[in-house]
């Protein structure tokens, strides 16, 4: 038996009803979008990652800093062995007491070479004098001599005491000149002594400096992200410790198309809404924009987006609202980022309310 015709027209107009009613409850319901002049897009919190490596092969003695620790900059955060060092460095001292004992036995060298250079010089005076006097004998002999006054015998001894003053001069003066040489010899060995002792003094700092690189610091202040090494475990040279992500620069990247990349200035205030925070807006600046356009990423946009050239944008957080809001703002977290194009314009209701100072 067939329905009555009215059936079908009540029922129809049931379901009209129900669609309208519907399509009015999402129409009032679905999210208002953003004013002119700001637009957004869906990035990652990211932070500037540093390693804390040790800078010569050792073993890790322990480590004093735990994963998701707050550290300063120059805060220890591991110390290595230094058994070997610390057996260099007493080498190196011995090295360098020893050098500075040549350098006292060098410079007594040195002293001692000047003293016997007065003894020689006074040797030469000695031997000129003599040979004056006998150069004095000679000439009165010669006169004499000539006068028939002496024998010639008596001037040949005199000639003969001449000669001998001389030979004898001579083999002072020498003397004098080896001993000249000697105190240069000795001069040179002081300096030789004193290069040894700063060598050896050199050795000591370095090896002190690698004693106190021992002790691997945060070269900034940030939260350590996770050990890359275990204590116990031998790490070459640069061998990886530990990693830290500074809160100093904490930023979130996106990609704007063409057209609002253009429009977007450095500097401009931007807003960064986590996904794990909804309700807490985190203020941010534009600090980066890319002069080249590129694909967009796989995660950041739809298969259709990807297929057109987009900006990569950076809006940085200040590193005092990090540290103070570190709970909300961690590194890794998705979300979205605003940014204004037009000074003008006026944040929405949303992007306002929650808003961290």
């Amino acid at each position: 038996m067939k329905k009555p015709p009215k059936t079908w027209i009540v029922r129809g107009g049931a379901v009209l009803a129900l669609a309208v009613a519907a399509f009015l409850m999402w129409t009032a319901l679905r999210p208002s979008g953003l004013p002119e002049g700001i637009v957004s897009g869906n990035g990652r919190v990211e932070a500037v990652e540093i390693d804390v490596s040790a800078k010569s092969p050792g073993r890790i003695r322990d480590i004093v800093a735990e994963e998701g620790q707050m550290v300063k900059a120059g805060q220890v955060v591991a110390h290595m062995e230094v058994d070997i060092l610390s057996a260099q460095r007493a080498e190196a001292e011995a090295q360098l007491a020893q050098a500075r004992n040549s350098v006292l036995v060098a410079q007594s060298q040195v002293v001692q070479r000047q003293s016997e250079r007065a003894s020689a010089f006074a040797v030469v005076r000695q031997r000129e004098a003599e040979l004056n006097a006998a150069r004095r004998r000679l000439a009165r002999s010669e006169t004499l001599s000539r006068e028939g006054a002496t024998a010639i015998q008596e001037r040949d001894d005199d000639s003969a005491q001449v000669d001998g003053a001389s030979a004898a001069l001579e083999a002072a003066r020498a003397q004098l000149a080896s001993v000249d040489a000697a105190i240069a010899t000795a001069r040179n060995q002081v300096i030789g002594a004193r290069s040894n002792v700063d060598a050896a003094r050199a050795t000591l700092q370095r090896i002190e400096a690698d004693i106190g690189d021992s002790d691997l610091r945060a070269p900034r202040g940030g939260r350590v992200q996770y050990r890359v090494a275990q204590p116990g475990e031998v790490v070459a040279g640069g061998g990886r410790v530990l990693n830290l992500i500074d809160l100093g620069d904490v930023y979130m990247t996106f990609f704007l198309p063409t057209v609002e990349a253009g429009r977007l200035r450095l500097g401009a205030p931007a807003r960064i809404v986590l996904d794990t925070a909804p309700g807490v807006v985190v203020p941010a600046t534009v600090s980066f924009i890319s002069d080249m356009a590129q694909f967009t990423p796989r995660t950041v946009e739809t298969a259709d987006e990807r297929q057109e050239l987009m900006f990569r944008v950076r809006v940085r957080i200040a590193p005092g609202l990090v540290q103070k809001y570190s709970d909300y703002v961690k590194p890794g977290l998705p979300g979205v980022a605003y940014v204004r194009l037009d000074p003008a314009a006026e944040w929405p209701e949303h992007l306002t309310t929650g808003l961290l100072e």
